[in-house]
């Protein structure tokens, strides 16, 4: 018997023309994302030319590494604006922050200063090594601030793999979950690709972000996708316009 196989789409393919991107590191100088004015203007217009629209950017706040503010944030913000005019980025591109969850996070959200991708919705991350200690306390507490949390990138932290019950337990801790748009095309390697697959298929995934850092990830935006439940990235890409600004 023969059998057909319908080949994987590209990434591209499942980009809407009005894209709101919530995750990636934009702003020049401030973190592990684009070292300078000229690589913002090149992956901004790279972007571009991929179909998206706008741009929440969000860069690291992680204690004693990237000790940036919600004051500096904003400022490095204006400033780019500012710089950028040619490319008329100014009602297009807004800054929040991806935040650690470490030592110093609930600090920060106890005094209420959090930059949010829209309203009360916040990003954070937990460390690739271990998660912490006290996390799912953190969460409880965090939305207790009136916080939204949005965990970036789950299927990138590997003590998940073997152990899948935790992404339910996230869930049910309040948490939606973002994919990274390049864990689709097995960017991060096959037992992230397998973790994005598992949490498409259960639909779990809320939100996608680019977390673009640089120009490689612009190039596997191209790619194509490599998971079996590619389909329901539609709607994952579609629910990021309720970023829409």
């Amino acid at each position: 018997m023969i059998h057909f196989f319908k080949p994987k789409p590209f990434l591209l393919d499942f980009i809407p023309d009005d894209f709101v991107d919530i995750h990636s590191h934009l702003l020049p100088g401030i973190d592990d994302g684009s070292p300078d004015l000229d690589t913002s203007e090149k992956l901004l217009k790279g972007l571009e030319r991929l179909g998206f629209a706008k741009f929440i950017t969000t860069p690291h706040i992680i204690s004693d590494v990237w000790n940036n503010t919600k004051q500096s944030i904003q400022e490095a913000e204006s400033k780019t604006i500012a710089e950028l005019k040619t490319l008329n980025i100014g009602n297009r591109l807004k800054a929040a922050a991806e935040y650690m969850i470490d030592s110093q996070f609930r600090e920060l959200f106890t005094n209420k200063s959090l930059l949010t991708l829209r309203d009360n919705y916040v990003l954070v991350e937990i460390s690739y090594l271990r998660p912490p200690i006290q996390l799912y306390e953190t969460l409880f507490e965090l939305q207790t601030c009136g916080y939204k949390p949005v965990l970036a990138h789950p299927e990138r932290y590997n003590f998940y793999h073997n152990n899948l019950d935790e992404y339910t337990k996230l869930k049910n801790a309040g948490c939606s979950f973002q994919l990274n748009m390049l864990s689709t095309t097995g960017y991060y390697g096959p037992n992230v690709a397998k973790a994005a697959d598992f949490l498409l298929g259960n639909r779990m995934i809320d939100f996608v972000g680019s977390d673009v850092h640089h120009s490689r990830h612009i190039d596997y935006i191209t790619k194509k996708v490599v998971l079996k439940n590619h389909q329901l990235l539609t709607d994952a890409f579609q629910n990021n316009s309720f970023f829409d600004f």
